[in-house]
């Protein structure tokens, strides 16, 4: 929360140096290019869901702000921003991805790749909810010739969300006093989600490496 109360007071001197549509601008901007321009993978902070809930908590509390102008926006540049790197994937292969850094970079595209073997579908909407998910999953997808309408759908999903849905919720946080912790209990359980999902991939993964050395040792033997 301390890193979203920071974002909040910059985003506030944003909107009052800008103007509205300007603030809108800047906000849609950072989402679309979190996944659309690998952003996300060196701020995913500020491409993510802390710059989202506190845009929200920013347009309760500030004049001129429509919330659902924001959060509609917010929905419709994550939806493109994901289209952007399905399509990359789709147009360019695995070889758009070997080009990504060095060999921790590609640790975590090779975490994704079985991120989203295991989940199929639904790894397109949880993955808005991991910050290296938000990123590689639409190229991966891509890459992996994830039907155009199945990955369409998942992302209208992922988009409305995650997108609309945390915006509304720093909305809701700050405006009415009454479901704040409502609000809050909310934001928790996309956040625990997003563990649990992070940490079923890494045991699947884990299970994997312990049969492929089973199966080296039996091979050798």
């Amino acid at each position: 929360m301390l890193r979203t109360a920071a974002l909040d007071g910059q985003l506030t001197d944003l909107l009052g140096q800008v103007g509205v549509v300007v603030f809108y601008l800047v906000v849609w901007g950072l989402v679309f290019a979190g996944t659309a321009l690998f952003v996300g993978v060196f701020v995913p902070f500020v491409t993510g869901d802390s710059l989202l809930f506190a845009s929200g908590i920013i347009a309760a509390g500030a004049s001129g702000v429509d919330i659902w102008v924001l959060a509609i926006g917010t929905g419709i540049a994550a939806f493109l921003g994901d289209q952007v790197g399905f399509l990359l994937g789709r147009r360019y292969g695995r070889p758009y991805l070997d080009k990504r850094g060095g060999p921790r970079m590609q640790g975590v595209i090779a975490r994704t790749e079985h991120f989203y073997r295991t989940f199929g579908w639904w790894s397109v909407v949880i993955a808005r909810f991991i910050p290296w998910g938000r990123v590689f999953v639409p190229i991966i997808a891509g890459v992996g010739r994830m039907g155009y309408a199945r990955f369409v759908t998942a992302n209208i999903v992922g988009a409305l969300a995650w997108g609309v849905g945390i915006t509304v919720i720093g909305y809701y946080a700050a405006s009415i006093p009454g479901v704040k912790v409502l609000a809050y209990v909310i934001a928790g359980v996309f956040i625990t989600a997003s563990v649990i999902a992070g940490i079923r991939a890494w045991r699947l993964e884990r299970a994997d490496r312990a049969a492929s050395v089973q199966t080296d040792v039996s091979s050798a033997k």
